[in-house]
């Protein structure tokens, strides 16, 4: 047994999950995932980038930028900037950085990530590298597969600061670790399910933002609720031949955190992807849309990177065409609307 080997197996003996717990990240999804954390656990360590931030959080008792009414016990929570210190002072360390920025804040770490338990709850891709986030931390950090999981479902951060009932699916190919992961996250209001289909979850809810912006676009070029009806079941049909494509084991896309999440983020006003769509839709720039919102669209991201996988994939997708085209190739939104609804049946 190599000493890596030996490392995992003594981590995997040793560690009773979920160990302690680390946010990495200070948006207002890390703000909710915080949340439910401490409804359970005693006390959390949580990294964000800027000191100032950490400061006005600490000032304040809540986030002073995400989530700003939902209020924190801030002596149950060891803040830094630094994330060396917080990866060697976790055990499970919940990623909730914007994907863009993924590998600007890893770049930083000295503290070797294998040993660790690393749930995403990213819902996106890793730029240039076109890798889901497990698949990076896999590739790029050698965390095994057992030690890694995925946070999915319909879950808007701000329906879960309200306590809004929310439904969870903790994705791990080790059922166990996932099983005792979902116990912690789960609550009065938050219900948890596990599952084994890690890279499944992954894509769709990178799928899921690039439909939401479709459906942006087309509340924006005031398509009526019939129309947004059948662009979300062609876009589980499409979503459906991707997945069989890039990863196929038997899964049921109505399960809520394939058809639940898509719905929700295709539909609901929170759904910062549907925002950005109808804000293109209404004729904004890309750039002026982006700034108007100052926060971050994922799908925007996800779209070019899907495009780039799908490339070598060849599978028909038609609803990530399209949206690739306003975006990236500026083509006329209400011309590339126009030809997709012809291609729906």
């Amino acid at each position: 047994m190599t000493n890596s080997q030996l490392s995992t197996f003594n981590f995997q003996l040793n560690m009773k999950l979920p160990g302690k717990i680390a946010i990495m990240g200070g948006g207002s999804w890390a703000t909710a995932i915080a949340k439910m954390c401490l409804a359970q656990e005693d006390s959390i360590n949580w990294y964000m980038r800027r000191d100032d931030r950490i400061a006005d959080f600490k000032r304040l008792g809540h986030n002073p930028a995400y989530l700003t009414g939902v209020k924190f016990d801030t002596k149950r929570i060891t803040f830094s900037s630094n994330i060396n210190d917080v990866v060697k002072e976790s055990d499970t360390l919940i990623f909730v950085t914007p994907s863009p920025y993924l590998k600007s804040h890893l770049k930083k770490l000295k503290t070797r990530l294998r040993d660790k338990f690393i749930v995403t709850a990213i819902k996106g891709i890793v730029p240039d590298e076109n890798l889901v986030c497990s698949e990076y931390f896999h590739q790029v950090y050698s965390v095994p597969d057992e030690n890694l999981a995925v946070l999915g479902g319909p879950s808007h951060a701000e329906e879960v600061a309200m306590d809004r009932l929310t439904y969870l699916t903790i994705g791990c190919s080790d059922l166990k670790k996932a099983q005792c992961f979902a116990d912690m996250m789960a609550s009065q209001y938050v219900k948890t399910k596990i599952s084994a289909d890690v890279i499944g979850i992954e894509y769709a809810s990178v799928l899921k933002n690039v439909y939401a912006i479709a459906s942006g676009i087309c509340n924006g070029l005031k398509y009526g609720d019939n129309f947004q009806a059948v662009l979300i079941a062609n876009a589980v049909q499409e979503m459906k031949r991707f997945l069989k494509t890039v990863h196929p084991i038997e899964r049921s896309l109505i399960d809520s955190v394939y058809l639940g999440d898509l719905l929700v983020t295709g539909y609901s006003n929170f759904s910062r992807n549907r925002v950005f769509g109808t804000m293109i839709g209404k004729g904004y720039s890309v750039k002026s849309a982006q700034i108007e919102m100052e926060m971050i669209a994922e799908g925007y991201y996800g779209t070019k990177c899907m495009k780039d996988l799908n490339r070598h994939l060849h599978v028909n997708m038609p609803i990530l065409d399209a949206v690739y085209n306003i975006l990236y190739e500026r083509i006329s939104p209400s011309i590339e609307i126009k030809l997709l609804t012809d291609s729906f049946r």
